[in-house]
This record gives structure tokens, sequence and C-alpha cells, in this order.
């Protein structure tokens, strides 16, 4: 299946399940071993867990499996590799904790720049 239609179809399995926050950002031009990561937030860690084993469930459907699964478990960040697509389940404390998407997002610079910090120290000349 092509990337993006796996995409979107993970959106809109996420969309189902009531995933919060849901943001699709394209890799393609950043990294080499995806093109897409899908990052998310539940309101539990139970949450999490139950997106994840949705996911699966329904994509196993279709023939597709995870590469790899970390974090289940402790279901505060459930990392779902479909190879073109990462998928990041995140428990909302721990997203804003990471903040992940701001690894990848273009960001416009900063309002203002920081000033720098004026000379506290003069030099004393020795006779």
């Amino acid at each position: 299946m092509e990337s993006k239609v796996l995409a979107e179809e993970i959106l809109t399995l996420l969309e189902d399940k009531k995933a919060e926050d849901i943001l699709l950002i394209d890799v393609r031009d950043k990294v080499d071993y995806a093109d897409y990561f899908i990052i998310c937030s539940a309101h539990s860690t139970k949450h999490t867990q139950g997106l994840s084993e949705h996911l699966m469930f329904e994509l196993e459907k279709i023939g597709i499996k995870p590469l790899g699964i970390e974090g289940f478990e402790l279901g505060q960040w459930i990392v779902l590799d479909y190879d073109s697509v990462i998928v990041h389940l995140f428990y909302e404390p721990i997203r804003q904790m990471y903040a992940l998407e701001e690894l990848w997002l273009d960001f416009p610079p900063p309002r203002k720049q920081a000033q720098p910090q004026k000379e506290v120290f003069q030099e004393t000349q020795e006779e």
C-alpha cells in the first residue's frame, strides 16, 4: 500500500477511536527511513493501548502488520512502525513533556531575539 494511502487509513482509524490532536508530518525530505510520522494524544494510558490495539487489529485485516512495537506495556508513549509510516501514540502529559513534533515541524523564528547579557565585570588596569 502506498505510504500516503496508509497514513490516511491510520488517520481515519485514530479518529474513529477518539484520538486527540492528531498530526500528520511529512518527513520524506528529512529522513530516509519513513515517509510520514503520525503523532496523536490520548486521555489515558489505557486509551493509548486501546488505540494501538485498534490500529493493529484493523490493519491486519488488510494484511498490514507493524514491523515493530515499542512502549505498549506502559502505554505512555507507544510507537508502531509501519515501515513508511511511524505512529506515535502519546498519553497527553508525556506528549507535552517530549514535544516530539517540535523536532520535525518547521516553526517560525521567535518574534524577538534574546538580547545578549551586558558585561558584568569590567577590566581593571594594573600599574
